[in-house]
């Protein structure tokens, strides 16, 4: 015997019900089957809305959506079921219908609801659900018993929320005898009192009577079938790479659903572990996923960490000023009493060592609760024996449930990291006494983040997430696409995902939060009608809280720059070929390092210099092992390398210059790069990198360019003016070699940290002799490389090697994702 239960979900139309029926047809070839079903998806929540217009005397507009669905469902069936066993259950559902209509009637003249009434209104959608099911079946030529909770599961407690007596519904299931060929349909959420009156079964009641019968039939396996592929490690809505699990133990199963995972109710799990039957989560729209199966396993190889869970809308009460000796003895008074209100605390945070009590219960239940501890504990607070009752609201609980804690201190670890990446502030933490989970209580509006750091530093600490939001898509930002694209499937198998959510540039922007298909993204671009505002897109990273964002620019814009310390406040590493923010003002320059710092991100600029040479991180190093900066001198454009390469080739300036843009080596503006504004922003980047509190205004420019150079012209006209120094610049290459000398545009940094840029006459010793046509070259000289210097050199321009650089910034941000 198999037990199969179908959730509302898997219910929601004639085609799901078809579906349903394939179902049953796979598992019948195998065994008996018996099927529960809850009522169709938002009928119970229309029969609960109708209950309070009935008891307002209000229009029963829930009734009529009630009746548009079952309309809806009959006329589909008219495709699909015999006209005689159509006209049958048109007969049956109108006939319930009516039944409702006089139950809510009854209600309206009461103007209450008794709770008897009540669980006899709510629970007709299950009643639909078998009436539909059993039509169908019966068309399929299948032999059908129906079973009656009411007169067979014998429930105990409240009409709403009652419990079943196993033992009795066994005997009572047993005595019907029912045929091993016929199909067992029962619906759920109901069962019967002693005195055969109908009774709910609450929360999750379906599944709850699905595992009682499962045990009255000694079923092999009880299947719940749902909307989603099984329990997950987190809920896929808020964690977006959350796993599937294969396997829980009944315990682990309990916890995560008594702490908030939207499975199984505890009260389910309970009777299926205490006579060990197997419960299969599956997917009605999958059916081919394996699904989780929850029984006994051994947890000599089980993984320690099951879930991530939350619950919400929780009050926190704090009492504290206890001595040690006596908090022992208030808990239980303050327990006793809760318990006689039927209040349940969700969490007990007890702490002798410092005379606290904290305990978490829904806010539904907070001015009870407050009431029973005011009465309580009257003379303590009177005679200010303890410190006022303290009341926090707007609480969560997050728990990570899983098995043997106590055993693994990396847990704790980890759990500390993920709350460290947002500045979290606990307001509590609890072990359970099982070394089942661990709680903590923040406040609601920090759960999402959370829940996803913490899941990250769990669950992903072989899996890299790098969640891309690209600005600028000239040269160098079409290329970094260019680029990624050919390697996100090579960096998978290496178990990092890199997710372009947006891509923009000053007009228009397109985003995706699950990742934008590079194969098409121009096209994409091109038609989008959204256009780019920086706010725009922060309120977007902040609403879908992302696991490790990271802002790349690839614009030349003092805008954006001017706005780094506000996406890092948004908590998302900055990688940048822009050089404006570290060129502007030291106010900027610090506020950034500040901020860094305080959310322990990373700022990273490496192709600011050398494009894709590792100049600034090797440099740094240097600085960090306690070394310092004698002198620098260096080549530090690539654009300007290649022109004077040419040069000496005897071509003239300006068309080595339209040589340089054309192969991409400029700045966008080539003024920048023969005025010497670019090598300076180099230079002033490597300065303050060494220490020296310097302005770009401190730097000493030996411009390409003649004071008396019209500088304000476009493009073309610039270098037809260009074209009028070509034979000085001719002149002062052919002095250069009389003295055997090359000319090089040169940054020096002095020993005193002033700067200069200038046009200089290099010699074959030198190490800056034989660099040209694009490459960069950097010699250091420090307190550990004297006389030699440290020399770092190679290809400083052009789009493929900044790219380069960029994505290899990029990448250097997983050092930061938690759990490395």
């Amino acid at each position: 015997m198999r037990i199969l239960k179908f959730g509302g979900t898997s219910l929601s139309n004639v085609k799901k019900f078809l579906i349903v029926e394939e179902i049953i047809k796979d598992k019948i070839k195998h065994e008996q089957i018996s099927i529960v079903l809850s009522a169709p998806e938002k009928i119970t929540n229309y029969l609960v809305e109708s209950i309070k217009t009935a008891i307002t005397k209000k229009r029963l507009i829930q009734l009529n959506f009630i009746e548009n669905i079952i309309k809806k469902f009959l006329s589909e069936l008219e495709k699909t079921l015999p006209s005689k066993i159509l006209e049958k259950l048109k007969e049956e559902i109108n006939a319930e219908i009516l039944k409702l209509k006089d139950l809510l009637q009854t209600v309206s003249l009461l103007e209450k609801c008794p709770k008897n009434l009540n669980a006899t209104i709510i629970s007709r959608g299950e009643i639909f659900s078998i009436f539909i099911m059993n039509a169908i079946l019966k068309s399929k030529g299948y032999q059908i018993t129906i079973i009656n909770p009411i007169k067979t599961l014998i429930g105990i407690g409240d009409y709403l929320n009652a419990t079943i007596d196993i033992n009795l519904s066994k005997n009572k299931i047993k005595k019907l005898k029912i045929p091993k060929k016929n199909v067992i349909l029962m619906p759920g959420f109901i069962a019967g009192n002693k005195e055969k009156k109908l009774v709910a079964l609450g929360r999750n009641g379906s599944d709850y009577s699905a595992a009682i019968l499962s045990v009255c039939l000694e079923a092999r396996y009880c299947e719940i079938w749902t909307d989603v592929d099984g329990v997950f490690t987190a809920d896929p809505k808020i964690v977006k790479d959350a796993k599937l699990l294969n396997f829980l133990t009944y315990s682990e199963a309990m916890e995560l659903s008594y702490l908030g995972a939207k499975v199984l109710h505890p009260k389910t799990i309970s009777p299926l572990a205490k006579f060990n039957i197997p419960c299969l989560i599956k997917n009605t729209l999958n059916k081919n996923a394996s699904g989780t199966i929850i029984k006994n396993f051994s947890k000599e190889n089980s993984p320690t960490v099951k879930g991530v869970t939350s619950l919400d809308d929780i009050t926190m009460f704090s009492i504290s000023g206890l001595e040690k000796k006596e908090i022992h003895n208030l808990t239980g008074r303050i327990f006793s009493k809760i318990s006689q209100k039927e209040l349940s605390p969700i969490l007990i945070l007890q702490n002798s060592s410092n005379g606290n009590l904290d305990f978490c219960i829904s806010d539904n239940e907070t001015e009870k609760t407050f009431e029973v501890l005011k009465n309580e504990l009257f003379t303590e607070l009177k005679n200010k024996l303890i410190h006022p009752i303290k009341i926090i609201k707007n609480t969560s609980i997050v728990s990570i449930i899983g098995n043997k804690f106590q055993l693994k201190k990396n847990i704790y670890l980890n759990l500390f990291l993920g709350l460290q990446k947002n500045n979290v502030n606990i307001l509590a933490i609890s072990k359970n006494l099982s070394q089942n989970s661990i709680s903590i209580v923040i406040k609601k509006c920090d759960v999402i983040e959370t829940i996803q750091n913490i899941h990250s530093a769990l669950f992903n600490q072989n899996y890299k997430i790098i969640e891309v939001f690209l600005v600028g898509i000239g040269g160098v930002g079409s290329t970094l696409l260019n680029q990624l694209k050919k390697q996100q499937k090579i960096l998978q198998h290496k178990n990092i995902d890199i997710k372009i959510c947006s891509i923009s540039n000053s007009k228009k922007t397109i985003f995706n939060e699950k990742g934008i298909v590079l194969n098409n993204w121009m096209k994409e671009f091109e038609n989008s009608k959204n256009t780019f505002s920086l706010e725009d897109l922060l309120k977007k990273i902040k609403s879908n809280k992302f696991i490790n964002p990271v802002f790349i620019d690839c614009t030349s814009s003092e805008k954006i720059a001017e706005k780094y310390v506000d996406i890092l406040s948004h908590h998302m590493h900055i990688v940048a070929s822009n050089k404006k923010a570290n060129t502007s003002c030291n106010k900027l320059y610090r506020n950034i390092r500040l901020i860094t710092k305080k959310y322990d991100l990373k700022f990273l600029y490496e192709t600011n210099i050398g494009a894709g040479l590792p100049v600034i991180e090797n440099f740094q190093n240097l600085i960090n092992s306690g070394d310092k900066l004698i002198q620098f001198r260096g080549i530090l454009s690539g654009s300007l390398s290649f022109i004077f390469g040419k040069l000496e080739q005897g071509i003239s300036l300006s068309k080595a210059t339209m040589m340089a843009k054309e192969l991409g080596f400029t700045e966008p503006n080539p003024q920048d790069d023969l005025l010497g504004i670019d090598v300076a922003r180099k230079l002033l980047i490597l300065a303050r990198e060494a220490g020296y509190d310097l302005e770009l205004s401190d730097i000493e420019i030996d411009s390409l360019l003649p004071k008396e150079f019209n500088l304000n012209l476009n493009t073309k006209d610039f270098f037809l003016e260009l074209k009028k120094i070509d034979t000085q610049f001719l002149n002062r290459i052919l002095e250069a070699k009389k003295e055997n000398k090359i000319l090089r545009f040169v940054g020096i940094i002095e020993k005193n940290g002033k700067c200069k840029v200038k046009i200089e006459k290099i010699e074959k010793s030198d190490p800056l002799y034989s660099i040209k046509n694009g490459e960069n070259a950097l010699a250091f000289y420090t307190k550990y490389y004297q006389p030699n210097p440290l020399v770092l050199k190679g290809y400083g321009a052009g789009n493929n090697v900044t790219a380069a650089g960029v994505f290899s910034d990029l990448l250097r941000t997983l050092s930061y994702n938690l759990g490395t």
